[in-house]
């Protein structure tokens, strides 16, 4: 793992493991539902973990990762580059060589190896890296016949105080074994991602188990171990792996020749319910997600939902944040419809939903610059809900992003700055940058800024 990943709290890293051979290599393995038998008794609890660790460890893999970081010299002001390096763990999830692994532990890597369980080495490229689940699909090079795999269960039917196994390459001292418990399921509100919803588990994990898998006592996937909170960078018991549901939703992506996931939306914004606005809600305790904003046009305008409305569950899967509804709708496929369960007026109704991409064109580049007026000179990017949301922003967010300010132009004098967004200039909405050119000394002009919305006039 980078050394830039290893300090203070929520340092990204974790474990990985395998498990048993499928059927066809286009295609991946999926765990069916299975009866769940709980241990009864002591003995049961202490009967060894051997034969789980037999069908999942060989599909678990070592990655090595090397790259080159440019810079430029302080002093001297000449271009400069140093080796950098990544150790991580990774999963083997179709008998072709396909490898799950976290983004983190591949990302600007330009030479990776992965080593198997039986000291094979393979070198590995990127099929695609998804920062925002920090989920990366590594496609194995010169494979020569079928490897060993781990299944997928993303059927999400863990529970808490469930055994786990992580087994992954903590500090590169080799492919280690730990075990734990299930802590907690969806956690949401842990600063690792917007979209993200967690399993929490006690399972000792370390830098260099980043990308590795979190096993049940089938011995299948169950999750791809990202983060720690951790004072010290290692292991306190408080480590969150990627559930295999959105595990799979890059995988398929990936396979399916996409260089990025496309993730749909439901079109709303809303507020965790706190005990006071569920009882003036009239609702037994704070439960949902309440509404306070709707796309015009979007999925759920379209579906009937409102303002003011409280979404409980999506396909029948708790809701309670914002995080985690974004987690429920990005596990879908765009254009699949899904089942929106809410509260209105008191009363419990479900309300049928086809999510879909978010509208607009998502590419990102410098953008345009401003040729005349008053913010001559500055550079930006009209916003939409596709490009807004894969720059990391709020959907929802209108106006223009500022990519760039020539030094010495009003745009730098009155402080604007890169990153900046523009909403309105003199009351009036911006929706392109060639808006920003009626802008004149004495226009009064709306920014966002680490998101406060703050007021200015040129002078």
């Amino acid at each position: 793992m980078k050394t830039s990943h290893l300090a203070i709290a929520a340092a990204l890293l974790l474990t990985a493991c395998g498990q048993p051979q499928p059927s066809k290599a286009q295609e991946g393995v999926f765990a069916e539902a299975q009866p769940r038998i709980a241990p009864n008794d002591a003995g049961a609890m202490k009967t060894s973990f051997a034969p789980v660790v037999r069908t999942a460890a060989p599909a678990v893999v070592n990655i090595a990762a090397r790259g080159v970081q440019q810079g430029r010299d302080p002093f001297w002001g000449i271009p400069t580059a140093r080796q950098t390096g990544s150790i991580g763990s990774g999963v083997i999830v179709r008998p072709d060589g396909i490898v799950i692994t976290n983004a983190h532990v591949v990302k600007d890597m330009r030479e990776i190896r992965v080593t198997l369980q039986d000291r094979r080495e393979f070198p590995a490229r990127v099929l695609l890296a998804d920062e925002r689940s920090d989920i990366a699909v590594l496609q194995l090079e010169e494979v020569n016949g079928d490897l060993p795999v781990i299944r997928i269960d993303d059927q999400e039917e863990q529970q808490v105080g469930d055994l786990v196994l992580a087994i992954g390459n903590p500090f590169g001292v080799g492919q280690t074994v730990t075990n734990g418990i299930i802590s907690a399921l969806n956690r949401t509100d842990t600063g690792i991602s917007d979209s993200g919803s967690f399993i929490q588990t006690d399972a000792p994990i370390n830098p260099g188990n980043s990308g590795g898998a979190l096993v049940d006592m089938d011995g299948d996937l169950i999750g791809i171990n990202t983060a720690i909170f951790s004072r010290t960078g290692s292991s306190t018991g408080v480590g969150f792996a990627v559930p295999a549901a959105m595990v799979r939703r890059v995988l398929d992506s990936a396979v399916g020749g996409e260089t990025r996931v496309v993730r749909p939306w439901l079109g709303v914004k809303g507020d965790t319910l706190s005990g006071d606005m569920a009882r003036s809600l009239g609702l037994e305790r704070p439960q949902g997600l309440l509404v306070t904003d709707v796309y015009s046009g979007g999925p759920a305008a379209r579906a009937g939902i409102e303002v003011g409305d409280v979404i409980t569950a999506i396909d029948g899967a708790e809701v309670n944040d914002q995080g985690g509804l974004n987690y429920r709708i990005g596990t879908k496929q765009p254009n699949e419809t899904v089942s929106v369960t809410l509260l209105r007026d008191g009363r419990s109704q479900t309300v049928n939903a086809r999510v879909t991409p978010l509208p607009g064109d998502a590419e990102v580049s410098k953008g345009e610059t401003v040729g005349q007026g008053a913010l001559a000179g500055l550079s930006g990017i009209a916003l939409n809900p596709a490009r807004a949301d894969r720059m990391g922003g709020d959907p929802f967010t209108n106006g223009v992003f500022v990519t760039g300010i020539q030094r010495g132009s009003m745009a730098h004098r009155i402080g604007l700055r890169p990153n900046d967004v523009i909403q309105s200039v003199d009351g009036r909405a911006v929706t392109s940058v060639a808006a920003l050119g009626r802008a004149g000394r004495g226009s009064e002009i709306t920014i966002i800024r680490g998101g406060r919305s703050l007021n200015g006039r040129i002078p």
